[in-house]
C-alpha cells in the first residue's frame, strides 16, 4: 500500500517519531516532576491558594529543614530501620543462596520462588498479615514468646507480658525491621544465586583437589566472586532503606506511630506536604534526602572499589 507523499516519513525524522511516545511520557512524568520539585524547594506555597500564591524564599526551606527536630528524628529512624533490616538481609541471603545453590538441583526453582514470593506480594496484604501477627492479645508472635517464656531456661530471654509491638515506641522499629527483612531477603537471595551460577565449577573442583573444604571454598572463592553482586545488592539496600515508606506508613496509619518512633523521612516529607500543606519545605527535605542517598551511594562505591584502582 502506497501512502500519500504528505504522510510519508523521511528517514531522518522517522526514528524520532517512533521514539517520541517514550520521550513525551518521560518528560511529563519524569523530568517535569523533578524540575518542579526543585523549583518548589525555593518557594513558599500552599496548593489550595493556586500557583499564583507561590513566593520565592531562597534557602529558607532548607534552613527550616536542617533546624527541624522532627526532620532529624525521622533521619535517625530511617537510619535505624535501614541498618536493622538491611544488614541482616545480606548476612542471611549470601549463605542461604550458597546453600540453595550447592544443595538443591531439581527443586531449586521452587525453593527460590518461595523465598521470592514476599517481594512480589502486595504491601497492603503484608501489613494486614503482620498487624495480626503482632497483635498484643491474639498475635502469634506474642503467643510464641509466652510459650518460650514457660520453657525452663528460656524465661530470662523473653518478656513475661505481651509486647505491644505496634504502639510501644521501643518495639515499633524492631517490628517494622522484621517485616522489611522478611520481604526483601528473598530478593537478595535471587541476586546472589544468579551470581553464584556464573562462577566456573572448575575453580571449586581445583580447590577440592587441593584439599579445600566447603568453608574454605566459600570464604576464598565464593565471597570474592560475589563482590560485584554484593556491591549491587548493598547499593539497592542503601537506596531502598533511606526511601522506606510503605511498610511503616501502613502499619502506623500514616502517622509514624507512638512518639513518631516509626516515622521515616519519606513519611515525614509526605506529611509535610499533604498534612501540613507546606510543599516548599517538603520539596527541600526531599532534595536533602536525595543528597544523602547520593553521598552514601558514593561511599558504598568507594568501599567496594578495588584497592589498586585509581578511579
Amino acid at each position: 500500500m502506497n501512502l500519500p507523499k504528505a504522510l510519508r516519513l523521511s528517514p531522518t525524522w522517522a526514528p524520532y517519531v517512533f521514539v517520541s511516545p517514550f520521550l513525551i511520557l518521560f518528560l511529563v512524568f519524569g523530568v517535569f516532576p523533578l524540575a518542579f520539585s526543585l523549583y518548589l524547594a525555593f518557594q513558599s506555597w500552599e496548593p489550595t491558594s493556586g500557583l499564583s500564591a507561590m513566593r520565592f524564599v531562597g534557602l529558607e526551606n532548607f534552613v527550616f529543614a536542617l533546624q527541624d527536630e522532627w526532620f532529624w528524628k525521622s533521619l535517625k529512624n530511617t537510619a535505624w530501620l535501614a541498618l536493622a533490616s538491611g544488614v541482616p538481609q545480606h548476612l542471611v541471603a549470601i549463605p542461604l543462596a550458597y546453600f540453595i545453590h550447592s544443595s538443591f538441583k531439581r527443586l531449586r526453582n521452587g525453593v527460590v520462588g518461595a523465598y521470592f514470593m514476599p517481594y512480589i506480594t502486595s504491601t497492603v496484604a503484608i501489613a494486614i498479615l503482620f498487624s495480626s501477627l503482632f497483635s498484643t492479645d491474639f498475635g502469634l508472635i506474642n503467643l510464641g514468646l509466652r510459650t518460650l517464656h514457660e520453657v525452663p531456661g528460656f524465661g530470662w530471654l523473653v518478656p513475661s507480658e505481651a509486647v505491644d509491638w505496634l504502639n510501644d515506641p521501643d518495639h515499633i522499629k524492631p517490628a517494622i525491621s522484621m517485616i522489611v527483612f522478611w520481604r526483601y531477603v528473598g530478593f537478595n537471595v535471587v541476586l546472589y544465586l544468579a551470581a553464584l551460577q556464573t562462577i566456573p565449577k572448575d575453580i571449586y573442583e581445583a580447590a577440592t583437589m587441593d584439599g579445600a573444604g566447603r568453608l574454605q571454598q566459600f570464604w576464598f572463592i565464593t565471597l570474592p566472586s560475589l563482590k560485584p553482586m554484593i556491591y549491587f545488592g548493598v547499593t539497592l539496600s542503601v537506596i531502598g532503606g533511606l526511601q522506606l515508606f510503605e511498610e511503616p506508613f501502613i502499619l502506623t496509619g500514616g502517622r509514624g506511630g507512638s512518639d513518631q518512633s516509626g516515622m521515616t523521612t519519606a513519611i515525614y516529607l509526605y506529611r509535610m506536604a499533604f498534612d501540613f500543606n507546606d510543599f516548599g519545605a517538603a520539596s527541600a527535605m526531599s532534595w536533602l534526602l536525595f543528597i544523602l542517598v547520593a553521598a552514601l551511594t558514593w561511599l558504598t562505591n568507594r568501599a567496594f572499589r578495588p584497592r589498586d584502582s585509581s578511579v
